[in-house]
């Protein structure tokens, strides 16, 4: 009977130590969680997942810093201009989707995107409709660009000098936000109605959506999870010179597909950037006690065609490329001389730092960054963070220019932030709980096992000692 006992123990040790290793060399119970993750990660009317994309419960707060300029007189003589950081100025921002319609039997969804800002005083350094900022005066730089060399040259010149607009102007934070009316570009509209009389980085941009957006739902694929495959109609753009600069690839940096790995690219396709462009693995952390995946954009997205050839398509004209860093999209913004980057130059050409005194780029103040948990793809925390540039140069035919060096002025930049709430942040615990419970079976059938070979052995020494007592005691009575 104790021989019986002991084999059966032994038996049951090694089949749960076979068993386990078998399951965890397979992945057998990580296959099932990644399967039930690809099923649960599509865009379906009813379900957690669509809910969570119609209407993100995460806030999203934007917030703008100014470059206020302290020497605009020297900086006409053409010494370096000086500038002072003024802000935040932060919102919040709603951005619920819209209008939404699933097409092509629920393997794509159409939606637009509407985003709303509130202004949130105690997060910001002042109040936007009476703080001043002096900055670069965008529509007389825009007029003498468009009329220079032309026939329109003269009446432009007439207009600067009676309304007495110089190069540089004072206006309120809310103002270069949101808009107001220039006198000059009413002028011009009433010959060019298509011209907005009202300037604002932001002008018609509260409360309204960028176009129609067309997302693949991920039911034929979770990697194609929320991907756009049309914007405004079009399945590409058409703004740049070649085919590949066109595309527009990926998700619009909301969402992403789960089941994330270190080597692959992240897509994002941004219309505030006119492009699309990628993201790579940067570091793995934590966000509220979930796991993440830190992705940042890669340096060869902004760099010149010297360094990366793939992005000479995004020289416009051909061949006029600004330097690694820096993005010219006036195509894209009605002929406004526009350039983008990284707040305080990061990461872009040492010149474009030095040529703006008060330019003082940190990768933790001003890279963007996603940190995803890459078991969901859901997005924990987020920083988009873009300047707004304009190029200024001296145009003999405009005395307003006055000898000013040419340069790539910084005007404002925007921080767009996102961290999880409690309550998600809760759910997605209690999600990866579960499927740490499931993927962690193997080990505690391994566990088992280990305990019932510790039994089996104590068994087999116990025996053996019964045994060799026996022995000595037969050998006593003799």
């Amino acid at each position: 009977m104790k021989s019986l006992c002991l084999v059966t123990v032994g038996v049951i040790a090694m089949t749960l130590l076979i068993a386990s290793i078998s399951l965890l060399v397979a992945h057998v119970f990580q296959t099932v969680v990644d399967l039930q993750v690809k099923q649960g990660t599509v865009l379906k009317n009813g379900t957690e997942t669509f809910e969570a994309w119609e209407d993100p419960p995460p806030p999203v707060y934007m917030q703008f810093y100014f470059f206020n300029v302290t020497n605009p007189l020297e900086v006409l003589q053409g010494d370096t201009p000086l500038v002072e950081e003024i802000g935040p100025y932060t919102y919040r921002e709603y951005r619920p989707r819209v209008h939404v319609q699933f097409l092509d039997n629920g393997t794509k969804v159409s939606a637009l995107n509407p985003k709303t800002y509130v202004f949130e005083p105690q997060k910001s350094v002042g109040d936007p409709e009476v703080d001043l900022i002096r900055t670069v005066n965008i529509p007389a730089v825009t007029a003498m660009e468009w009329t220079r060399s032309t026939p329109l040259q003269f009446a432009t010149e007439v207009l600067l000098l009676l309304y007495q607009e110089s190069l540089f102007t004072v206006r309120t934070v809310h103002e270069l936000l949101w808009g107001y009316k220039d006198r000059l570009l009413s002028t011009i509209h009433l010959l060019h109605p298509e011209i907005d009389p009202v300037f604002g980085f932001f002008n018609k941009m509260n409360g309204t959506d960028d176009g129609e957006y067309v997302f693949l739902s991920g039911e034929m694929n979770y990697l194609n999870f929320s991907r756009i495959v049309e914007w405004k109609g079009k399945e590409s753009l058409s703004w740049w010179t070649t085919e590949t600069c066109n595309m527009i690839n990926g998700t619009d940096g909301t969402s992403f597909h789960p089941l994330i790995s270190k080597d692959e690219n992240i897509y994002i396709f941004s219309s505030d950037f006119c492009r699309s462009f990628y993201l790579v693995y940067d570091s793995s952390g934590t966000v509220a006690g979930i796991p993440t995946y830190r992705f940042v954009p890669s340096a060869m997205v902004f760099a010149n065609m010297t360094v990366n050839p793939d992005n000479a398509g995004f020289c416009v004209p051909p061949g006029n490329c600004p330097g690694t860093g820096v993005l010219n999209v006036s195509i894209c913004k009605q002929g406004v001389p526009i350039f983008l980057s990284a707040p305080h130059f990061y990461q872009a050409d040492q010149k474009f730092i030095e040529d703006i005194e008060g330019m003082h780029p940190k990768k933790e103040y001003h890279e963007t960054f996603l940190d995803i948990n890459p078991l969901t793809g859901l997005v924990l925390q987020a920083a988009k963070r873009m300047q707004i540039n304009v190029h200024i140069r001296k145009l003999p035919e405009f005395f307003e220019t006055g000898n000013i060096r040419t340069l790539i002025f910084p005007v404002m930049y925007i921080n767009e932030s996102v961290l999880i709430d409690e309550v998600s942040a809760s759910k997605l615990k209690h999600v990866l709980l579960e499927a740490s419970v499931v993927t962690g079976i193997p080990f505690v059938i391994m566990a088992l096992g280990i305990v019932f070979g510790i039994v089996f052995i104590v068994l087999v020494c116990r025996s053996r000692g019964i045994s060799e007592e026996g022995g000595e005691v037969l050998i006593d009575s003799e």
